[in-house]
């Protein structure tokens, strides 16, 4: 049985409305999500000896997150991740997105789907956020129809995603939550050790734009498909980090993706998902400044995320899985975070 409660967590500036925090709580796992963003702003879990602590980056209120950060624990779309150059083709028109990280667009634009506020509504166990997003808005084809929906059960989180469009429309959404299996504000996370079952990955262009290739992970710094401890492996392949798309099989079926371990917490994560990929990111563009949640410092690498997705550019990628929603058919996605 899980616990749900709603209260206010802000109000929008020039009455762009009241922000709700729903909070989800089964006797493993403790989350709080606001309908700004969807954003998930705190999850709770237990260690080896039964203590509950903050595993994610974020802040203690609405004015951390209505000022700019790094999409902390947000759902983001229209599409997530890269598009190159912001241009993109759909039945013969062309369309040209804002370049909000140059010389390319990504996560949805300037106001994407983590900078709107969703309606949202309580359902067993969870909560389900709607979100209508106009036709042209921030330069994307069609109105699209979005729900997304929190459900706690056990010690398992699971976010599902499904949508609408009333024009043919690339489509990406994920969550894109910052972990840190020591506790958020803890430091580094270097002694985490991580598996993603994924044979293959895309190598990236110097602007983080997949090449086109689909590159076989074996004896590169990319094979994750056994546990290797972040800091040694960093090291040993003189890496700044990671960025970059995990390829999984392209079809429908829940699949475990990505584990986590942490010893020293003993905490486990098993991510499991729909998606055909998995972005692994170590947060390499934190750098000291932000200050988050109790006023904790998140530096480099002080966090990982795991960001479920299509494969990045694949709208102009024709040998990549098709982001394209028509009008008649539905986006369904689901991800589950399971802990342990």
């Amino acid at each position: 049985m899980t616990l749900v409660s709603r209260e206010v967590f802000g109000t929008l500036p020039d009455g762009g409305g009241t922000v709700e925090k729903f909070h989800l709580e089964s006797d493993f796992l403790r989350a709080d999500v606001i309908s700004y963003g969807c954003i998930l702003t705190r999850l709770e879990t237990k260690d080896s000896h039964g203590n509950f602590s903050d595993i994610i980056l974020g802040f203690d209120d609405l004015e951390g997150y209505l000022n700019k950060h790094p999409y902390f624990g947000a759902v983001v779309g229209r599409v997530a991740n890269r598009i190159a150059n912001g241009k993109f083709s759909v039945d013969g028109k062309d369309y040209q997105l804002a370049i909000n990280n140059r010389p390319n667009s990504i996560h949805g634009g300037l106001k994407g789907f983590d900078k709107v506020l969703w309606i949202p509504e309580v359902i067993q166990n969870g909560v389900r956020f709607s979100y209508t997003s106009a036709d042209g808005e921030e330069g994307y084809p069609g109105e699209l129809k979005v729900w997304v929906t929190y459900v706690v059960h056990g010690c398992k989180l699971t976010i599902n995603y499904k949508a609408h469009s009333s024009k043919a429309t690339p489509i990406n959404l994920t969550n894109h939550s910052y972990f840190n299996l020591a506790g958020q504000g803890s430091g580094v996370i270097y002694d985490h050790r991580v598996t993603i079952d994924a044979d293959h990955y895309l190598p990236v262009d110097d602007t983080m734009i997949p090449t086109g290739q689909v590159a076989p992970v074996e004896g590169t710094a990319f094979d994750l498909r056994t546990p290797v401890e972040l800091e040694n492996h960093i090291k040993n392949f003189n890496l700044n980090g990671f960025d970059h798309n995990f390829c999984l099989a392209v079809n429908n079926e829940l699949k475990q993706c990505a584990r986590v371990h942490h010893p020293a917490s003993g905490r486990v994560l098993t991510v499991s998902t729909t998606q055909p990929g998995v972005q692994f990111y170590t947060a390499n563009f934190l750098d000291g400044t932000l200050k988050g949640k109790g006023g904790s410092v998140y530096p480099k690498h002080s966090a990982f995320c795991l960001e479920t997705q299509a494969w990045p550019d694949a709208v102009n990628k024709s040998q990549f899985p098709s982001t394209l929603l028509h009008p008649g058919e539905e986006y369904k996605h689901t991800t589950c975070f399971d802990f342990a």
